[in-house]
């Protein structure tokens, strides 16, 4: 199988793989998936798919093929990323593959960067110059005054230094808003609260909903505690960008008023593993045991998880957030309903995105072993193909 169609007659075939086809239908044994140039033409059972001999065929027997997968909630404000536009091409796929296509992300949503420079790499992966991910962002997030950390402590944490707009009320977080949607954002992001200074409020909220969900954008939060989750929701907010384990465990209210008004959960489990790590480990177990109970309360109540990790404020590996929902509850459809169909929904690429379909763009992850028999086979990808091309191949 070439990296990429020759001409518009070529296809290629992805033969002899377990394939699911979506979270909600029985997979396929050994089946086929048909790619001409950038889509899915068809899919099947091999023994019933006829397809040209000359297709480029891509050996996956025994291997496992779902749709790309999205983490909708990274961070490309690393130092590594700085001066985008620059870094050698070698070099940025390199880094993209360590960070996002070796575990078979094809989408992800940049919810806190430099938005010029996230921009200019968006740039460089759509030009085709370098492999990697769909990007979408929101840019640099709306904060209270006063609010971003000071520069000893951004430089310890490895991140750019960059400007994030400070909203002191409704007025200037529609301003604010406003601004960064007509830059070409895709979304725009709040940070609820800070220790140096007052909580956003609901009409806050309320204010950069209005003008994100005018422009057809969603907004993310970044809450700190039950309360600022209640207040974001309350607002008009779309997508909850944390657990918030350090508040104790999230009651029927707040459950309630996110299942209702459609508000969905990236967990990032892992996060706060990673920030307790130098604590005793009774510690570490009342954080993630709270954060799981969390999780396990709003999947009970038929709540909308979108698959985040914080990726780039924690390790690249997600095996251990794949482990920590399955121990919320999660089954392997729900996990990968958070992966594929909820964040193509979500963000307006149903049509496109999220199932093995014909005629949906070939956006695959292929992975080693069967994740629905062992959850950390997510992690473990073959192959990654965005629009029909593999953007990354495993070398053992």
């Amino acid at each position: 199988m070439n990296e990429s169609p020759n001409s518009p007659t070529d296809y290629s075939a992805l033969v002899g793989a377990t394939i699911y086809v979506s979270p909600t239908e029985s997979p396929i044994h050994d089946g086929v998936v048909l790619i001409q140039n950038e889509k899915i033409v068809a899919v099947g059972a091999r023994a019933q798919m006829q397809f040209p001999e000359t297709a480029h065929v891509l050996d996956c027997f025994g291997l496992a093929v779902t749709a790309g997968l999205w983490n909708s909630h990274v961070h490309f404000f690393e130092r590594k990323w700085a001066d985008a536009a620059t870094i050698p091409a070698p070099e940025l796929t390199r880094q993209l593959r360590d960070m996002v296509t070796r575990y078979g992300f094809t989408s992800v949503f940049d919810i806190g960067s430099s938005w010029e420079n996230t921009r200019r790499l968006r740039d460089r992966i759509d030009s085709g110059e370098v492999p990697g991910p769909k990007i979408r962002s929101t840019g640099p997030g709306l904060v209270p005054p006063g609010a971003l950390p000071s520069d000893q402590v951004i430089g310890l944490m490895g991140l750019m230094k960059f400007p994030a707009p400070e909203v002191a009320d409704p007025a200037q977080t529609a301003a604010a808003a406003r601004k960064l949607l007509d830059e070409g954002l895709d979304g725009i992001k709040l940070f609820a609260s800070s220790p140096r200074s007052p909580s956003l409020s609901e009409s806050m909220f309320q204010a950069a909903a209005q003008e994100a969900h005018r422009a057809g954008k969603p907004v993310f939060v970044h809450p700190n505690t039950g309360t600022d989750v209640l207040t974001a929701v309350r607002g008009g907010v779309d997508i909850i960008a944390h657990t918030t384990p350090h508040s104790g465990s999230w009651d029927d209210t707040l459950i309630n008023a996110m299942k209702e008004r459609h508000v969905a959960l990236t967990p990032t489990l892992t996060l706060w593993k990673y920030y307790m790590r130098h604590d005793r480990f009774s510690a570490q177990e009342k954080i993630t045991n709270t954060e799981i109970g969390q999780l396990r309360a709003l999947v009970a109540a038929g709540g909308e998880v979108l698959f985040g990790t914080d990726l780039g404020a924690v390790e690249y590996d997600p095996t251990e957030e794949y482990v920590l929902m399955f121990e919320a509850g999660m089954t392997f459809p729900q996990i990968l309903a958070s992966l594929t169909t909820a964040p193509a929904g979500r963000f307006g690429d149903k049509d496109k995105l999220g199932r093995i379909a014909a005629g949906l763009r070939a956006d695959l992850a292929v992975f080693q072993q069967d994740p629905a028999a062992n959850i950390r086979a997510l992690a473990q990808v073959k192959y990654t193909l965005r629009s029909g091309e593999i953007i990354y191949r495993a070398t053992a």
